[in-house]
């Protein structure tokens, strides 16, 4: 059975793992940028997973978690330049190596875009590493555009 639900505690070990495998492709890709450790720890998640403004969404299959989504709720209000908006950001989205290839992301990308439209948001929104040529495939595939670029000069 498969389900897409709000993550809670007990998911802290196989969401860990699942960091490690997302820091490794970008340790592997830039190790300039990036150490070797996870983006979170575990006590980073259990506040993380308390909090109403960043919700984590689990894609648990047979009582195993097969990948998470971890979103951000923006609000722009009352600035001068932007206009006001409420945005459903993905700060992390992650397919266990081993369950690649079964529309998992996919999954869990519509049902991001679902509840962003529960609570009434503009836009989702994401970064992505152009070094994860394979996310960024991904990205595109499912009808996302670039929004912004960041560049660098390496010195």
């Amino acid at each position: 059975m498969e389900e897409i639900r709000f993550a809670n505690e007990k998911d802290i070990p196989s969401v860990m793992g699942l960091l490690e495998q997302v820091n490794k492709i970008h340790h592997d890709g830039r190790p300039d940028l990036f150490n070797l450790a996870t983006k979170y720890s575990p006590e980073d998640l259990k506040k993380i997973f308390a909090d109403e403004k960043t919700p984590v969404m689990v894609f648990e299959s047979d009582g195993s978690v097969k990948g998470y989504a971890f979103c951000i709720i923006k609000e722009t209000k009352g600035n001068r330049l932007l206009a006001d908006m409420k945005t459903l950001y993905i700060d992390d989205l992650c397919v266990d190596e081993s369950a690649r290839g079964q529309k998992i992301g996919h999954k869990l990308y519509e049902r991001v875009c679902s509840y962003a439209r529960e609570i009434g948001c503009y836009n989702v929104t994401l970064n992505v590493w152009t070094l994860n040529e394979a996310a960024v495939g991904f990205y595109e595939k499912l009808g996302m555009k670039a929004q912004k670029i960041g560049m660098e000069t390496i010195l």
